[in-house]
């Protein structure tokens, strides 16, 4: 068990001068790759200075967002280091076309892998196989208990006022965690049940009253999962290959999130030293699996395990993609100075990994997050304080770049926050529709209480168009836009609980969709950094790394709460 580090990058505003010269970067390959675009220097904006942070933004259901601290791991940082913040430097950031990707890095450096054509294939493992039996997924004899504290639950909703939501269910931990704690993975919904994987364990929960409706014990330690399962409720996580301490990150398990039934279970090999130090990056695109590291991804077929297409022809290798339609990714390129500092947008085709569009970034800046798909937002960085912000144009050509001013922004990413797996498409406080990009500023002290506000950007010109500050005391995270508003997590202050609101897409006042009860704030407050889902009028709060001081803490620690109508 450990406390949950205090080891945050460094945050504030983006606009770091990523201000590439306009032209090619010479004969584009095939596909042609396109040319950075001419980044001029915008405006600032006319905002102030940059608040402390605060936790990380949320997510709606079925998608992956950072939540708790995760243990620091005795490796180097990456260039452009782990780092959610930074302030413009009263210069724009780029905004890369929204689409989530996942990033590869092992502490701070990127790796470039030894392996090559004589690597070994997949093996693939049957998890009902008698022989395997020791080691296999097994069904829990936990259906219909309630891992839930209704004493609580109930003593709160007596104190709730009126036009306020329920507690619906409060989860307890209950598990004795290893010394250093555990990363949760998840939320993810299908129907009514929430599902979450923790350590040794996936389980599904009625999001009704929090009741477990299966569980699955797995042979191992969860190591990674993407950040959205496919459309029919399916699911491949990354489970580490033996259960001794070293034991490496390279088997993967299908799980059907409805039934909590075990599918294929598969080993892939990841050959030199460099690939097998990297974190794992992992992404669903229809009915294909990406499994990315620093050097090179995998892709196997959800629905039966079926190795796709690994290693990609030329030097530079794609290192995570984002889940969702389209098959969006990072790449790396592996230079003579072997240091993967050359990196590229892609759209590759999940099924047969062609590319079929690049997007050359600036020599010594790194695909860093994807804040968005459709329209395409990419999070850049270079070193541990330049921060950029770009978006491009469906076929990956250049459209804008963000002008972030005098303020300071944050978001919490999955790298930011969990021990392992670290894929680049699960950020809270960032939404986007066709025209706008929302983002929180770093919420700053105001007296003893914290604040932010929410800003719009236009994404044809970069430049801000309303700034909405967030209640007396509290805090707002953009999560995503529906029905054409822009829903924010509001987090709760001593006295005032959170909520769901919403935004019209020209500002305005916030419009609460569920207020949580002002009786259960101090539990609220208690997930400081959660990830956050909605759906369906009912809000979770669940902590992405678990673990306490002592046993009996982190037995009792309180892990996912739900309020609803």
């Amino acid at each position: 068990m450990t406390q949950p580090p205090g080891q945050q990058p460094p945050q504030g505003g983006f606009g770091a001068p990523y201000d590439p010269q306009p032209g090619s970067y010479g004969p584009p390959p095939q596909p042609p790759t396109q040319a950075a675009g001419p980044y001029g220097t915008q405006p600032p904006g006319p905002y102030g200075q940059p608040p402390q942070p605060y936790g990380p933004p949320a997510q709606p259901y079925g998608q992956q967002t950072p939540g708790g601290y995760g243990y620091p791991q005795p490796q180097p940082q990456p260039p452009g280091g782990p780092g959610r913040g930074g302030r413009f430097k009263g210069k724009p950031a780029v905004v890369v076309a929204a689409v989530l990707a996942v990033c590869l890095i092992v502490g701070g450096v990127w790796f470039a892998t030894s392996g090559g054509d004589g690597e070994k294939k997949p093996v693939a493992e049957n998890s009902t196989d008698a022989k395997q039996s020791s080691s296999s997924p097994l069904a829990d004899e936990g259906k219909g208990k309630a891992a839930v504290d209704p004493d609580t639950a109930e003593k709160l909703n007596a104190g709730r006022k009126s036009g306020e939501a329920k507690v619906l269910w409060i989860q307890k931990n209950g598990v004795d965690l290893p010394r250093n704690g555990s990363d949760a993975y998840g939320p993810w919904i299908v129907g009514d049940i929430v599902v979450k994987a923790m350590y040794r364990t996936v389980s599904g929960y009625s999001t009704v009253d929090g009741t477990r409706k299966w569980s699955l014990r797995l042979p191992s330690d969860v190591c990674a999962a993407p950040t959205r399962p496919t459309a029919d409720g399916r699911i491949v996580i990354g489970i580490e290959r033996g259960t001794a301490s070293d034991a490496p990150c390279e088997s993967l398990q299908m799980i059907d999130l409805a039934s909590g039934k075990a599918g294929w279970r598969k080993s892939y090999e990841r050959p030199g030293l460099w690939d097998g130090l990297s974190d794992v990056a992992m992404a669903i695109n229809g009915d294909v699996l990406t499994v990315g590291r620093t050097s090179r991804t995998d892709a196997f077929r959800v629905s039966d395990g079926k190795a796709l297409w690994g290693r990609l022809p030329g030097n530079c290798q794609p290192f995570g993609f984002a889940s969702g339609p389209l098959g969006i990714a990072a790449a790396s390129c592996q230079t003579e100075a072997d240091d993967h500092k050359e990196q590229l947008v892609e759209r590759i085709d999940p099924v047969s990994g062609k590319v079929l569009w690049k997007y050359k970034v600036k020599k010594g800046w790194q695909v860093d997050q994807f804040y968005s798909v459709s329209p395409l937002v990419v999070s850049l960085r270079k070193g541990e304080k330049n921060w950029a912000i770009a978006v491009l144009n469906s076929d990956g050509t250049y459209r804008s770049q963000l002008a972030g001013g005098t303020d300071d922004y944050e978001t919490r990413c999955g790298g930011d926050l969990l021990t392992r797996g670290k894929n680049v498409d699960n950020c809270l406080g960032v939404a986007a529709d066709a025209d706008t990009f929302y983002m929180a500023t770093k919420p700053e002290y105001v007296g003893s209480d914290m604040t932010n506000a929410v800003v719009a950007f236009d994404l044809g010109t970069g430049k801000s168009k309303w700034k909405v500050a967030a209640p007396a005391g509290q805090t707002v995270m953009p999560m995503r836009v529906e029905g054409g508003k822009v829903l924010i997590h509001m987090g709760a202050t001593k006295g005032k609980g959170g909520g769901i609101m919403s935004l019209a897409p020209t500002g305005g006042a916030l419009q609460p969709l569920l207020r949580h009860p002002a009786s259960a704030a101090e539990v609220e407050r208690g997930f400081s950094t959660p990830r956050v889902a909605y759906v369906n009028g009912r809000s979770l709060l669940m902590h992405a790394f678990v673990s306490a001081d002592t046993d009996e803490a982190e037995i009792a620690m309180k892990t996912m709460i739900s309020f609803g109508g």
